[in-house]
């Protein structure tokens, strides 16, 4: 297993390179090397989970080389019960989002999957980088490909999105560079310090920054991870990003790019600024439970199944943002297992909407109806997902957001219910946008002749939904095979916030390089 990590990480620059020496005519073989490569990057992905060690807080499968040594930045991987789930999350996804796209991407069928590819490598890098400057460097490497796959392929206001997209990511960016620049220097500023960015040494000098200097740190890193997540009030880009990006995109989009802000928060938010996170706290509840229940409101008036879907995401993700702020094993735990139920089923969600667009070309509500006795095997698909998403007992869903409410309703450190009571609402909500869409568009009276004529889900389109419904029931059937290899590490920084809100820390220091 020596350098797995170095192999799931660039793997998908073999298939670029592959892509390089094939004609941009033969578009079978482009797609195939594409799929091919993602397929065998989520197969080293699961030789990585298979090995890890569930037990072990500790990093493991560790890979280090000097990179700038001069200031201690270097080539620094591993993986933790944190990353580990999202790594997994994120080949699985990619490999479906290429085959999604099977049919539907034809003009500059090359260039797209390169990008595809080069987002795969930056949302790895992202999971996998314990050098600060490395997660920087991935963080924003990864905006690149995103932003083409949008203004290329997307819809007709797709330019607009793109450049919202990346304004927005880029902004929050920038003062979290500046954020990691100052981390290295005040590092350099201690007895035998020196400049650095490996995060386990800044983990160690962390209850040493000034209380003053910590809440302008936090702030840096909170607000580039807030626009990513997106919380609100800085969702306005993500309803855009994705009712423009093609279906693969807002699959990768959804399932995977917002959840770096959510692991920002736990990665760097609360272990390297508690006492920051501590002030905050009541903040970032409050505007968890407003993007709860604002998002759930819009979707409930959309007109639109995809923009629906997309403000759903805002609502979903507060649920995740809450459970990481009450600091509690259960809320971790269900924030960590809401990432990847999220990733499933709203990224079904984007790969479902997609398909029925491929038919009908339109994604009004209103000119569907009647769908379940056109095609039945799709609507029944998508109303396992929907129940899926809303949190139905039994799904995926239910797991996530049950522990989130429990751990957040006993919280010493939100230390009120309130927030309980009122992101309960959103799950009140979610049931309420999402099966009144699901009656418009699957019951009733076939509104429009358009709709009879429908042809349903055909084999490549059932196998690739398929492996989604799997992992939908399992999770929420038996959740215990996912969530044991994040229990260690939820209560090691649960108990490290403890220890810091009652002032027991270790006494700051640096190694030696």
């Amino acid at each position: 297993m020596q350098n797995i990590l170095s192999y799931v990480l660039f793997s998908p620059l073999v298939g670029i390179v592959l892509l390089f020496f094939i004609n941009k005519e033969k578009q079978i073989w482009i797609k195939a090397i594409g799929i091919a490569t993602s397929v065998v990057t989520f197969a080293l992905s699961l030789l990585v989970y298979f090995a890890f060690d569930a037990a072990n807080t500790q990093l493991q499968f560790v890979e280090q080389l000097p990179w700038i040594s001069g200031l201690d930045i270097s080539y620094f991987v591993g993986v933790d019960g944190f990353s580990i789930l999202l790594v997994v999350l994120t080949t699985f996804l990619t490999p479906l989002a290429l085959i999604a796209s099977w049919e539907s991407i034809t003009d500059r069928l090359k260039e797209y999957v390169v990008f595809m590819l080069l987002l795969e490598v930056g949302m790895l890098g992202v999971f996998l980088a314990f050098d600060l400057f490395l997660f920087y460097v991935f963080w924003e490497a990864m905006l690149i490909p995103m932003y083409f796959i949008i203004g290329i392929w997307g819809g007709k206001d797709k330019i607009y999105a793109a450049v919202k997209f990346f304004i927005y990511t880029m902004a929050g960016s920038l003062l979290m560079l500046i954020a990691i620049l100052w981390l290295g220097y005040y590092a350099s500023t201690l007895p035998g310090g020196y400049f650095t960015t490996n995060l386990q040494k800044l983990y160690a000098i962390a209850p040493s920054i000034p209380m003053n200097i910590q809440i302008w740190m936090f702030l840096a890193f909170a607000l580039s991870f807030a626009i990513k997540v997106p919380l609100f009030p800085f969702h306005t880009w993500l309803p855009d990003a994705h009712v423009q990006a093609p279906t693969a995109g807002s699959v990768i989009l959804a399932g995977v790019l917002l959840k770096m802000g959510t692991y920002g928060l736990i990665r760097f938010c609360l272990p390297l600024f508690p006492q920051a996170s501590f002030q905050f706290t009541p903040l970032m509840a409050v505007l968890s439970v407003i993007g709860i229940i604002y998002g759930a409101l819009v979707a409930m008036v959309q007109t639109d199944i995809k923009k629906l879907v997309a403000y759903s995401s805002v609502s979903h993700m507060g649920f995740i943002v809450l459970g990481i702020f009450s600091m509690t094993e259960e809320g971790m735990q269900g924030a960590i297992i809401q990432m990847v139920n999220h990733g499933l089923s709203t990224g079904a969600l984007f790969l479902l909407v997609g398909m029925i667009y491929d038919r009908r070309h339109t994604r009004e509500i209103s000119n569907f109806g009647g769908l379940a006795r056109t095609v039945p095997i799709f609507s029944t698909i998508f109303m396992i997902v929907t129940f899926s998403s809303i949190g139905l007992p039994g799904l995926n869903g239910f797991v996530g957001e049950f522990l989130i409410l429990l751990g957040s309703f006993g919280s010493q450190f939100l230390n009120s219910p309130v927030y309980t009571a009122f992101a309960a609402t959103g799950v009140v909500f979610s049931a309420v946008y999402m099966l009144w869409m699901c009656q418009r568009v699957f019951f009733g009276k076939v509104t429009h002749a358009e709709n009879e004529s429908l042809i349903d889900l055909g084999k490549r389109e059932i196998g690739l939904l398929l492996p989604v419904l799997l992992f939908i029931v399992w999770i929420g059937v038996y959740p215990s095979t996912f969530m044991r290899q994040t229990a260690p590490q939820s209560k090691k920084i649960v108990i490290q916030m403890q220890n810091a809100k009652s002032g027991v820390t270790q006494m700051p220091g640096l190694s030696a390089k």
